[in-house]
Protein backbone atom coordinates (compact mmCIF):
# COMPACT_ATOMS: atom_id res chain seq x y z
CA UNK A 1 0.00 0.00 0.00
CA UNK A 2 1.10 3.60 -0.49
CA UNK A 3 1.61 5.41 2.85
CA UNK A 4 -1.63 7.37 2.38
CA UNK A 5 -3.62 4.23 1.61
CA UNK A 6 -2.07 2.40 4.49
CA UNK A 7 -2.92 5.26 6.83
CA UNK A 8 -6.51 5.00 5.65
CA UNK A 9 -6.52 1.28 6.42
CA UNK A 10 -5.07 1.93 9.85
CA UNK A 11 -7.74 4.55 10.47
CA UNK A 12 -10.48 2.23 9.29
CA UNK A 13 -9.21 -0.53 11.52
CA UNK A 14 -9.17 1.82 14.49
CA UNK A 15 -12.69 3.01 13.70
CA UNK A 16 -13.97 -0.57 13.51
CA UNK A 17 -12.31 -1.42 16.79
CA UNK A 18 -13.83 1.61 18.48
CA UNK A 19 -17.22 0.88 16.97
CA UNK A 20 -17.10 -2.61 18.36
CA UNK A 21 -16.30 -1.27 21.79
CA UNK A 22 -19.12 1.25 21.55
CA UNK A 23 -17.13 3.91 23.42
CA UNK A 24 -15.39 7.10 22.32
CA UNK A 25 -11.65 7.09 21.75
CA UNK A 26 -9.55 7.64 24.86
CA UNK A 27 -5.91 8.52 25.34
CA UNK A 28 -5.32 4.95 26.45
CA UNK A 29 -6.80 3.39 23.31
CA UNK A 30 -4.47 0.88 21.64
CA UNK A 31 -2.23 1.97 18.79
CA UNK A 32 -4.23 1.43 15.56
CA UNK A 33 -1.09 0.17 13.83
CA UNK A 34 -0.83 -2.55 16.46
CA UNK A 35 -4.48 -3.37 15.87
CA UNK A 36 -3.85 -3.73 12.13
CA UNK A 37 -0.78 -5.87 12.80
CA UNK A 38 -2.89 -8.18 14.93
CA UNK A 39 -5.61 -8.29 12.30
CA UNK A 40 -3.15 -9.23 9.55
CA UNK A 41 -0.96 -11.51 11.68
CA UNK A 42 -0.25 -14.46 9.37
CA UNK A 43 0.09 -16.79 12.33
CA UNK A 44 -3.68 -16.54 12.68
CA UNK A 45 -3.87 -18.62 9.49
CA UNK A 46 -1.63 -21.37 10.83
CA UNK A 47 -4.20 -23.20 12.99
CA UNK A 48 -6.64 -23.15 10.07
CA UNK A 49 -4.02 -24.39 7.59
CA UNK A 50 -2.95 -27.11 10.04
CA UNK A 51 -6.56 -28.28 10.31
CA UNK A 52 -6.93 -28.60 6.55
CA UNK A 53 -6.17 -32.27 6.02
CA UNK A 54 -4.00 -33.47 3.20
CA UNK A 55 -5.96 -35.53 0.70
CA UNK A 56 -4.87 -39.16 1.04
CA UNK A 57 -2.42 -39.88 -1.75
CA UNK A 58 -0.54 -43.13 -2.44
CA UNK A 59 3.21 -43.17 -2.01
CA UNK A 60 5.06 -42.80 -5.29
CA UNK A 61 8.86 -42.95 -5.06
CA UNK A 62 10.73 -40.08 -6.67
CA UNK A 63 12.73 -41.35 -9.63
CA UNK A 64 13.81 -38.06 -11.18
CA UNK A 65 17.38 -37.32 -12.26
CA UNK A 66 17.77 -34.20 -10.11
CA UNK A 67 19.16 -34.88 -6.62
CA UNK A 68 18.07 -38.51 -6.80
CA UNK A 69 19.98 -39.36 -3.62
CA UNK A 70 18.63 -36.46 -1.60
CA UNK A 71 22.17 -35.69 -0.47
CA UNK A 72 22.49 -32.34 1.37
CA UNK A 73 25.17 -31.39 -1.16
CA UNK A 74 22.32 -30.77 -3.61
CA UNK A 75 21.36 -27.55 -1.82
CA UNK A 76 25.01 -26.51 -1.59
CA UNK A 77 25.23 -26.88 -5.37
CA UNK A 78 21.99 -24.93 -5.86
CA UNK A 79 23.32 -22.06 -3.75
CA UNK A 80 26.57 -22.00 -5.75
CA UNK A 81 24.66 -21.78 -9.03
CA UNK A 82 22.37 -19.07 -7.68
CA UNK A 83 25.38 -16.98 -6.66
CA UNK A 84 26.98 -17.45 -10.07
CA UNK A 85 23.79 -16.34 -11.83
CA UNK A 86 23.16 -13.40 -9.50
CA UNK A 87 26.63 -11.86 -9.86
CA UNK A 88 26.26 -10.61 -13.47
CA UNK A 89 22.62 -9.64 -12.90
CA UNK A 90 23.58 -7.51 -9.92
CA UNK A 91 26.60 -5.99 -11.65
CA UNK A 92 24.46 -4.83 -14.59
CA UNK A 93 21.46 -3.82 -12.45
CA UNK A 94 19.35 -6.31 -14.36
CA UNK A 95 15.88 -6.26 -12.83
CA UNK A 96 16.02 -10.06 -12.61
CA UNK A 97 18.53 -9.55 -9.78
CA UNK A 98 15.67 -8.73 -7.40
CA UNK A 99 14.32 -12.25 -7.43
CA UNK A 100 17.76 -13.77 -7.85
CA UNK A 101 18.83 -12.25 -4.54
CA UNK A 102 15.60 -13.12 -2.73
CA UNK A 103 15.67 -16.72 -3.95
CA UNK A 104 19.31 -17.08 -2.90
CA UNK A 105 18.54 -15.89 0.63
CA UNK A 106 15.54 -18.21 0.89
CA UNK A 107 17.62 -21.18 -0.24
CA UNK A 108 20.38 -20.35 2.24
CA UNK A 109 17.70 -20.27 4.93
CA UNK A 110 16.34 -23.64 3.80
CA UNK A 111 19.82 -25.12 4.11
CA UNK A 112 20.27 -23.68 7.60
CA UNK A 113 16.89 -25.04 8.66
CA UNK A 114 17.66 -28.49 7.26
CA UNK A 115 21.10 -28.51 8.91
CA UNK A 116 19.43 -27.78 12.25
CA UNK A 117 16.87 -30.57 11.96
CA UNK A 118 13.92 -28.28 11.33
CA UNK A 119 12.26 -30.63 8.86
CA UNK A 120 10.99 -34.13 9.58
CA UNK A 121 12.12 -35.49 6.20
CA UNK A 122 15.34 -33.81 5.15
CA UNK A 123 15.82 -35.97 2.06
CA UNK A 124 12.39 -35.01 0.69
CA UNK A 125 12.94 -31.33 1.46
CA UNK A 126 16.35 -31.40 -0.23
CA UNK A 127 14.92 -32.98 -3.37
CA UNK A 128 12.07 -30.43 -3.40
CA UNK A 129 14.58 -27.59 -3.14
CA UNK A 130 16.80 -28.89 -5.93
CA UNK A 131 13.98 -29.71 -8.37
CA UNK A 132 12.28 -26.38 -7.66
CA UNK A 133 15.49 -24.44 -8.32
CA UNK A 134 16.15 -26.36 -11.55
CA UNK A 135 12.72 -25.34 -12.80
CA UNK A 136 13.65 -21.70 -12.22
CA UNK A 137 17.06 -22.08 -13.88
CA UNK A 138 15.47 -23.73 -16.92
CA UNK A 139 12.88 -20.97 -17.23
CA UNK A 140 15.53 -18.25 -17.07
CA UNK A 141 17.70 -20.06 -19.62
CA UNK A 142 14.78 -20.49 -22.02
CA UNK A 143 13.87 -16.80 -21.74
CA UNK A 144 17.46 -15.65 -22.23
CA UNK A 145 17.80 -17.94 -25.26
CA UNK A 146 14.73 -16.35 -26.81
CA UNK A 147 12.49 -19.39 -26.40
CA UNK A 148 9.76 -17.26 -24.89
CA UNK A 149 6.85 -19.35 -26.12
CA UNK A 150 8.08 -22.26 -23.98
CA UNK A 151 7.89 -20.11 -20.84
CA UNK A 152 4.65 -20.32 -18.80
CA UNK A 153 2.28 -17.35 -18.99
CA UNK A 154 2.90 -16.02 -15.47
CA UNK A 155 6.64 -16.16 -16.08
CA UNK A 156 6.28 -14.36 -19.42
CA UNK A 157 4.48 -11.54 -17.62
CA UNK A 158 7.16 -11.35 -14.92
CA UNK A 159 10.20 -11.56 -17.18
CA UNK A 160 8.83 -9.20 -19.80
CA UNK A 161 8.17 -6.68 -17.04
CA UNK A 162 11.78 -7.07 -15.91
CA UNK A 163 13.07 -6.57 -19.45
CA UNK A 164 10.82 -3.55 -20.00
CA UNK A 165 11.60 -2.12 -16.54
CA UNK A 166 7.95 -1.36 -15.90
CA UNK A 167 7.84 -2.43 -12.25
CA UNK A 168 9.30 -1.28 -8.98
CA UNK A 169 11.68 -3.62 -7.19
CA UNK A 170 8.85 -4.79 -4.98
CA UNK A 171 6.72 -5.34 -8.09
CA UNK A 172 9.40 -7.50 -9.71
CA UNK A 173 9.67 -9.47 -6.47
CA UNK A 174 5.94 -10.13 -6.34
CA UNK A 175 5.63 -11.08 -10.03
CA UNK A 176 8.52 -13.53 -9.83
CA UNK A 177 7.40 -15.02 -6.52
CA UNK A 178 3.94 -15.52 -7.95
CA UNK A 179 5.21 -17.24 -11.09
CA UNK A 180 7.62 -19.55 -9.28
CA UNK A 181 5.25 -20.46 -6.45
CA UNK A 182 1.86 -20.60 -8.12
CA UNK A 183 2.92 -21.90 -11.53
CA UNK A 184 5.97 -24.07 -10.78
CA UNK A 185 5.62 -25.39 -7.25
CA UNK A 186 2.57 -27.66 -7.77
CA UNK A 187 4.47 -29.64 -10.41
CA UNK A 188 7.53 -29.93 -8.18
CA UNK A 189 5.50 -31.25 -5.25
CA UNK A 190 3.72 -33.75 -7.47
CA UNK A 191 6.98 -34.93 -9.04
CA UNK A 192 8.92 -35.41 -5.81
CA UNK A 193 5.89 -36.74 -3.96
CA UNK A 194 3.26 -35.69 -1.46
CA UNK A 195 3.42 -38.82 0.69
CA UNK A 196 6.28 -40.60 2.47
CA UNK A 197 7.02 -44.31 2.15
CA UNK A 198 5.28 -44.97 5.48
CA UNK A 199 2.09 -43.36 4.16
CA UNK A 200 2.35 -40.11 6.11
CA UNK A 201 1.85 -36.82 4.32
CA UNK A 202 4.67 -34.35 3.72
CA UNK A 203 2.28 -31.43 4.27
CA UNK A 204 3.50 -30.68 7.83
CA UNK A 205 7.01 -30.04 6.44
CA UNK A 206 5.47 -27.91 3.68
CA UNK A 207 3.54 -25.87 6.26
CA UNK A 208 6.48 -25.64 8.65
CA UNK A 209 8.45 -23.41 6.31
CA UNK A 210 5.87 -20.61 6.55
CA UNK A 211 7.36 -19.42 9.83
CA UNK A 212 10.88 -19.49 8.41
CA UNK A 213 9.73 -17.31 5.53
CA UNK A 214 8.28 -14.81 8.00
CA UNK A 215 11.73 -14.24 9.46
CA UNK A 216 13.22 -13.48 6.05
CA UNK A 217 11.04 -10.70 4.67
CA UNK A 218 12.44 -7.86 6.72
CA UNK A 219 16.18 -8.57 6.21
CA UNK A 220 15.69 -9.45 2.54
CA UNK A 221 13.63 -6.31 1.90
CA UNK A 222 16.33 -4.24 3.59
CA UNK A 223 19.06 -5.82 1.46
CA UNK A 224 17.07 -5.27 -1.72
CA UNK A 225 16.63 -1.62 -0.72
CA UNK A 226 20.33 -1.20 0.06
CA UNK A 227 21.51 -2.71 -3.21
CA UNK A 228 18.89 -2.33 -5.93
CA UNK A 229 15.84 -0.20 -5.15
CA UNK A 230 15.79 2.28 -2.24
CA UNK A 231 11.98 2.23 -2.20
CA UNK A 232 11.80 -1.53 -1.68
CA UNK A 233 11.26 -1.25 2.08
CA UNK A 234 9.88 2.28 2.30
CA UNK A 235 6.16 1.50 2.05
CA UNK A 236 6.03 0.53 5.66
CA UNK A 237 4.36 1.28 8.98
CA UNK A 238 6.10 -1.01 11.41
CA UNK A 239 5.93 -4.62 10.20
CA UNK A 240 2.66 -4.24 8.30
CA UNK A 241 4.14 -4.88 4.85
CA UNK A 242 5.97 -7.96 6.12
CA UNK A 243 2.67 -9.22 7.52
CA UNK A 244 0.82 -8.58 4.27
CA UNK A 245 3.44 -10.48 2.26
CA UNK A 246 3.47 -13.30 4.84
CA UNK A 247 -0.30 -13.62 4.62
CA UNK A 248 -0.27 -13.67 0.81
CA UNK A 249 2.49 -16.30 0.73
CA UNK A 250 0.63 -18.57 3.15
CA UNK A 251 -2.44 -18.43 0.93
CA UNK A 252 -0.38 -19.13 -2.17
CA UNK A 253 1.46 -22.04 -0.56
CA UNK A 254 -1.80 -23.63 0.58
CA UNK A 255 -3.21 -23.29 -2.95
CA UNK A 256 -0.02 -24.85 -4.31
CA UNK A 257 -0.47 -27.96 -2.18
CA UNK A 258 -4.08 -28.35 -3.34
CA UNK A 259 -3.06 -27.95 -6.97
CA UNK A 260 -0.33 -30.56 -6.46
CA UNK A 261 -2.89 -32.97 -5.03
CA UNK A 262 -5.12 -32.40 -8.03
CA UNK A 263 -2.22 -33.09 -10.40
CA UNK A 264 -1.35 -36.30 -8.56
CA UNK A 265 -4.97 -37.46 -8.50
CA UNK A 266 -5.36 -36.96 -12.26
CA UNK A 267 -1.98 -38.30 -13.32
CA UNK A 268 -3.56 -41.08 -15.36
CA UNK A 269 -6.64 -39.17 -16.47
CA UNK A 270 -5.43 -36.91 -19.32
CA UNK A 271 -8.63 -34.95 -19.80
CA UNK A 272 -8.92 -33.98 -16.13
CA UNK A 273 -5.18 -33.39 -15.81
CA UNK A 274 -5.27 -30.97 -18.73
CA UNK A 275 -8.05 -29.08 -16.98
CA UNK A 276 -5.98 -28.85 -13.77
CA UNK A 277 -2.92 -27.68 -15.69
CA UNK A 278 -5.01 -24.99 -17.35
CA UNK A 279 -6.37 -23.92 -13.98
CA UNK A 280 -2.86 -23.62 -12.54
CA UNK A 281 -1.63 -21.55 -15.47
CA UNK A 282 -4.68 -19.27 -15.43
CA UNK A 283 -4.53 -18.80 -11.67
CA UNK A 284 -0.85 -17.79 -11.74
CA UNK A 285 -1.35 -15.50 -14.74
CA UNK A 286 -4.40 -13.93 -13.10
CA UNK A 287 -2.42 -13.20 -9.94
CA UNK A 288 0.28 -11.60 -12.09
CA UNK A 289 -2.23 -9.35 -13.85
CA UNK A 290 -3.62 -8.27 -10.50
CA UNK A 291 -0.13 -7.45 -9.19
CA UNK A 292 0.41 -5.18 -12.21
CA UNK A 293 -2.62 -3.10 -11.18
CA UNK A 294 -1.22 -2.11 -7.77
CA UNK A 295 0.49 1.33 -7.83
CA UNK A 296 3.40 0.58 -5.48
CA UNK A 297 4.41 -2.32 -7.69
CA UNK A 298 4.84 -0.07 -10.74
CA UNK A 299 8.03 1.67 -11.85
CA UNK A 300 6.55 5.13 -11.21
CA UNK A 301 6.73 4.46 -7.46
CA UNK A 302 10.53 4.11 -7.66
CA UNK A 303 11.73 6.46 -10.39
CA UNK A 304 15.39 6.55 -9.29
CA UNK A 305 15.77 2.80 -8.97
CA UNK A 306 18.28 2.25 -11.77
CA UNK A 307 20.39 5.30 -10.95
CA UNK A 308 20.59 4.17 -7.33
CA UNK A 309 21.49 0.63 -8.30
CA UNK A 310 24.35 1.79 -10.52
CA UNK A 311 26.29 2.88 -7.42
CA UNK A 312 24.92 0.57 -4.74
CA UNK A 313 24.43 -2.90 -6.27
CA UNK A 314 27.40 -4.28 -4.34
Amino acid sequence: MRPSLKAAVVGLTAALALGTLGTPAQATDPDPTAALNALLNPSLEDPVIALLPAFPMPYRPYNGPICASGDPQCIVDVIAEMKARLAPEAASCDHDAIFGLAYLRVTENVKAAADNGYFHDRKWLTQIDAVFAKKYFDTMDAWTAGNKTSVPHAWRIALQASDDRTMSGLGDFMLNMNAHINNDFPYVLEQVGLTAADGTTHKPDHNAYNDRLDSLYHPVFDEEAARFDPMFNKFDIGPVDDLVVSTIMRGWREMVWRHAEALAATRNIPLLRNAIQKEIEEYAAGQAQFIKLIPIFLAASSKNRDAFCSTHHG
